[in-house]
């Protein structure tokens, strides 16, 4: 078997991704957000796996869930606050948060403190997973299938 893919990196080799994909004004809060790749380095296929840096205000995401994909994320440096249905959990290294697929419960992170937050995000890679934003205007329809950003009445964004 030819494999070319490396056995080990060093994850800040990755190329980074700075900021969202999303429409404006949503892509503000997450524009100096930090993202490296780490899964697609090896070729994963089943989940995807990220290392994510966020600088003080920045937030991970918009408030989402998905119906497909099941997502974990672990926090390695810094104190971020998850933000759920259920309010605001400060967190901290070590600790780790789960969502499973179709729960409804929206969630992303939030860099409140003055140091940056460095954290790992795992999810799975379903093709047939919708994204909805509970606080805002947004869904992605058929994310896995090169879905876009749309208003919930289902036009899109330009």
């Amino acid at each position: 078997m030819n494999d070319t893919k490396p056995a080990a990196i060093a994850a800040t080799s990755l190329p980074l991704r700075l900021g969202s994909g999303y429409p404006y004004p949503y892509s503000e809060p997450c524009d100096e957000r930090e993202k490296r790749a780490l899964g697609d380095a090896f070729g994963l296929l089943d989940y995807g796996v990220n290392l994510v840096t966020l600088p003080p205000g920045a937030w991970s995401s918009q408030r989402h869930w998905h119906s497909a994909e099941d997502e974990l994320v672990y926090i390695l440096e810094g104190r971020p606050t998850l933000v759920t249905d259920e309010g605001r959990t400060p967190m901290e290294p070590g600790m780790c948060a789960g969502f499973p697929a179709d729960s409804g419960n929206g969630h992303h992170l939030v860099n409140d403190s003055e140091e940056p937050v460095v954290y790992l995000e795992v999810g799975s890679r379903r093709e047939e997973d919708d994204v909805d934003y509970p606080d805002i205007d947004m869904q992605i329809r058929g994310r896995g299938k090169g879905g876009e950003f749309e208003h919930k009445d289902g036009t899109r964004y330009a």
